[in-house]
């Protein structure tokens, strides 16, 4: 039983050595990628990001409108919405470089320019980009954060409604995706007690018809994964008011 023990202890402490190896190696990566903007907390909250307010004169070079995916992982979702509209620019938000460090290779290996990531917080997103910048967001499979006392870390509570307001044009537009039948419910009551606008609901969005192709057109890895055990996935189109 000892020696299972240490057996076990050996690949365990292997697994985790590959993974923080593998882990530098895309945080160096991601320092060589044009696409990919790390800045300090200190750069950010002293309003020192120089993109912010400039990102379609600065960077995009052109006047598209701008989508951001928060929470964006490895950056599928940000990467399947700019392969089917070139003539819009998109921005991937995670705090964790190494996750979306997959999303930013695939972008730049394959000449995308209407495709940029960054690292911060999501709370830190209004010293990111200025009001009125952005025309979408998209908030796909965020944890639920289900504890009562986690309320104030859901993203789509009512701090963070506001937050995104900000940075929104007066008619942009919130979608969230999500395999959570507990975040889907918490939003759209939310959403209604508010007196926000709601623009389409769906609590499984590959049995019922009406969703944006979008919505079923671009599966991430977890949620293929969601399908396979028939999970529903649910979404919410809406307009904060």
């Amino acid at each position: 039983m000892v020696f299972k023990n240490n057996i076990n202890a050996y690949f365990c402490q292997k697994f985790i050595a590959v993974g923080s190896k593998n882990k530098l190696k895309r945080f160096k990566e991601n320092e060589t990628f044009t696409n990919v903007f790390q800045p300090t907390r200190e750069e950010v909250v002293s309003n020192s990001f120089a993109l912010k307010g400039k990102w379609n004169a600065d960077f995009f070079k052109n006047d598209n409108p701008i989508v951001l995916e928060l929470g964006c992982g490895k950056g599928e979702y940000t990467i399947g919405l700019a392969e089917s509209n070139p003539n819009i620019n998109f921005v991937g938000i995670d705090v964790k470089g190494a996750r979306f460090w997959r999303g930013a290779k695939t972008s730049v290996e394959s000449g995308m320019a209407h495709v940029a990531f960054v690292r911060t917080q999501i709370e830190l997103i209004d010293y990111v980009f200025a009001e009125n910048e952005i025309s979408e967001i998209w908030i796909t499979f965020p944890d639920p954060q289900i504890k009562y006392k986690r309320t104030k870390h859901r993203m789509t509570n009512s701090e963070f409604l506001q937050l995104y307001k900000k940075i929104l044009k007066p008619d942009g537009v919130m979608n969230l995706k999500t395999d959570s039948e507990f975040m889907h419910g918490y939003t759209l009551g939310l959403l209604h007690g508010e007196g926000h606008e709601v623009l389409y609901a769906n609590h499984n969005v590959y049995k019922n018809e009406g969703a944006p192709e979008a919505v079923t057109s671009i599966q991430t890895f977890y949620e293929k994964q969601y399908l396979e055990i028939n999970k529903a996935i649910t979404y919410i189109r809406f307009k904060i008011k």
